[in-house]
């Protein structure tokens, strides 16, 4: 694979590393800039001496490139600004009045309309960083607009952390934002100003509710306008829960994100416009001039949301390269807008969208060639099927382990959607541009709405013929980091052999193939040697699972014990452990675990007082005289999961604090480890 052997492949990949390292061991800056900048006087020194020391010159770009990924991330680390509100502490201890703008406006949930706000003040002081605001839905209608600037009395509430094992960590999704807090606040608190911040992002909502305005004065049907926002224009948020469901299950979602997909239809739509003008150079000029204004304007009306501006930077730089005629260096054309992104937003790389953006895309140019080669048709029908394959194939080759690892589930009738949404979609993406393009002047005319509404409904229609098939999604599939590096180090060393078959290929692929299955043994062995016991968090509910290896003995009440493979706590939990649960039991008064006695009073009060436990258990909201029990059964540790209401475990704190006894509650603290 030559591409590896790129100089700028591996300032790239050094970048990369940077990033990362800063990413999970935040160093301090001094630190690092005193590092870059010795690198830094090494480098030119070791510059002008070049053709002498072409080595030690390879090793310092790498290392000052390493040095300038670790800054770029801590500079861009909100949190380590002294103005963000994470360091207002008394902000998170007692309410203050706050002023906010309106920056975004994210999906709605059952209770709340959500909005990402920008801090101008805590009290009288200025500050900055990013919140997530939540105001409580009432039957008043919600006026406000992206660039309200707001002012309200409240507290700042932490991120919550996962209060389930092997759950999304949604903290660290929204942390990864930077996005460090969130506000819950009723629109009755809330006293908006009449200035307004007309900056970028309120003209480009702006432009967005206009559209959606002129879309429904056409009588666009409201499901397939939901669909034809998320397609053409990245805005998923009124997309019901079960078109999402039929998208996922067919190995389709990425066509309801703008991603490289769609840019790359728009390019190559617009390429096609301007196929009369020659190949000249002024030709070539004029139509790069015009692919890049056509990209920023559909940036601009997508409402620049990072998936989007990922992409169009991307096939700006593909476009670029494209007018130098630089095709044969088509992965420098990448690796110079990888580093060109990651030097704006280095969190990014964290995203997943931006990681599959990528591997699909280099997957496609190095795997699709290999793959076709494979076999070579006449009939142009079948050419052009088998190409559509290849893509398909490659695309879900580089992205296939970190799908398993991120989402745990694999369409097995990915390639059959793909055959079907690509000559669709083309013209779903031709027909929509020309919509929303009209529908930002004007209503667009009827007979292009219910064609465009048409070809969506069918859309819809085909992937939820291709998700019916239940029984080809394969679901809860156990893959952990081992695998993730395993399974990549075999593929990239497999295709490469397959591209130039010789004898050290051959044994860098038996090498990878010995690796890959190490790692199956390794997990196993790890998931053999480990015993623990869980006791969950779950509203109104008792689960509690004891592991031993992979078996899983679960115990529950009568209720839960017919419905646990439907539950989706168990589930992540399982997956994650690389387990199954082996038998059902209902919940007992006393259990037992390495030797530890635990004790466990439910709803009925009765407990046994001749039996001293290590640990005690409250369950159900048993009435109780909790300093009593105490005193007669001296537990080490007492345990209230959610099945207790919020008010009685608020006593039974102050009851274990006076006590001097550790209470954990699982709805304050999360799930309960015994290992």
């Amino acid at each position: 694979m030559k591409v590896l052997n790129f100089p700028l492949t591996k300032i790239t990949i050094s970048f990369i590393t940077g990033i990362i390292i800063s990413y999970y061991f935040q160093p301090k800056i001094f630190i690092v800039i005193s590092a870059l900048t010795i690198t830094t006087i090494l480098f030119l020194i070791t510059f002008f001496s070049y053709k002498k020391n072409k080595i030690l010159f390879g090793i310092l770009s790498c290392c000052f490139s390493f040095f300038i990924g670790a800054i770029t991330l801590l500079f861009h680390t909100e949190s380590l600004q002294r103005t963000n509100y994470i360091h207002f502490e008394k902000a998170f201890e007692k309410s203050q009045f706050v002023t906010l703008t309106l920056n975004e406006k994210l999906k709605s949930n059952d209770y709340n309309d959500r909005y990402i706000a920008v801090f101008n003040q805590i009290g009288k002081k200025s500050c900055s960083g990013k919140i997530i605001l939540n105001i409580q839905k009432d039957k008043t209608p919600n006026l406000l607009i992206i660039g309200n600037i707001i002012r309200l009395k409240t507290i700042l509430q932490h991120n919550s952390t996962p209060k389930n094992p092997n759950q999304f960590d949604y903290s660290q999704y929204l942390k990864d934002k930077q996005i460090y807090a969130q506000i819950y606040a009723v629109k009755s608190e809330i006293s908006v100003n009449r200035i307004i911040k007309k900056d970028i992002w309120y003209y480009t909502a702006k432009l967005h509710c206009r559209i959606i305005h002129n879309l429904e004065k056409s009588h666009f049907n409201s499901n397939e306008m939901n669909v034809a926002l998320a397609l053409i224009l990245g805005q998923r948020q009124e997309i019901s829960t079960d078109i999402i469901q039929d998208y996922q299950f067919s190995g389709a979602t990425h066509i309801l994100s703008v991603s490289g997909l769609h840019v790359g239809f728009i390019m190559l739509f617009i390429s096609f416009i301007l196929k009369p003008i020659p190949n000249t150079r002024k030709g070539s000029f004029i139509k790069l001039i015009v692919i890049l204004i056509s990209l920023i304007i559909f940036a601009i009306i997508s409402g620049l949301s990072p998936c989007v501006l990922r992409s169009v930077v991307m096939f700006s730089f593909l476009a670029i390269g494209n007018h130098l005629r630089r095709n044969g260096n088509i992965y420098h054309t990448l690796l110079v807008s990888i580093l060109l992104i990651l030097l704006c937003e280095p969190y990014f790389l964290f995203d997943i969208g931006f990681q599959l953006s990528y591997l699909a895309l280099f997957s496609i140019l190095w795997l699709q060639p290999i793959l076709k080669s494979i076999w070579n048709p006449k009939n142009k029908i079948i050419i052009n099927i088998w190409n559509a394959l290849t893509v398909s194939f490659s695309a879900q080759i580089g992205t296939l382990p970190l799908c398993l690892y991120y989402f745990h589930q694999f369409p097995g009738l990915f390639f059959v959607t793909n055959l079907i949404i690509i000559p669709v979609l083309s013209f779903i993406m031709i027909a929509g541009i020309i919509v929303m393009i009209l529908a930002v002047f004007i209503a667009p005319p009827q007979f292009l709405i219910q064609i465009f509404e048409k070809s969506i409904y069918i859309l819809n229609k085909l992937i939820h013929f291709v998700a019916s098939f239940d029984s080809f999604v394969i679901r809860e599939i156990s893959f952990n980091n081992y695998y993730l590096f395993a399974f990549y180090l075999w593929i990239i060393f497999t295709f490469i052999w397959l591209e130039k078959p010789n004898y050290l290929k051959l044994i860098g692929v038996l090498s990878t193939t010995i690796i890959l299955q190490l790692s199956f043994i390794y997990t196993k062995k790890e998931m053999q040697t480990q015993q623990e016991m869980i006791v969950y968090n779950v509203k109104k509910k008792t689960i509690i699972t004891e592991r031993n290896g992979k078996d899983i003995n679960l115990f529950c009440n009568d209720d839960l014990l017919k419905k646990t493979s439907k539950n989706s706590i168990i589930n992540s939990y399982l997956v994650g452990n690389f387990s199954n649960v082996k038998k059902k039991t209902k919940i007992k008064n006393i259990l037992f675990f390495n030797k530890k006695r635990i004790s466990i009073i439910d709803s009925t009060g009765i407990y046994l007082k001749d039996k001293q436990p290590d640990i005690l258990l409250l369950i159900e909201s048993p009435k109780i005289n909790l300093e009593r029990i105490i005193k007669n059964l001296h537990p080490k540790i007492i345990i209230a999961d959610a099945s207790n209401s919020y008010s009685i475990q608020k006593y039974w704190k102050t009851t274990c604090m006076k006590q001097k006894i550790p209470f954990h509650s699982t709805n304050e603290k999360g799930y309960y480890k015994l290992n």
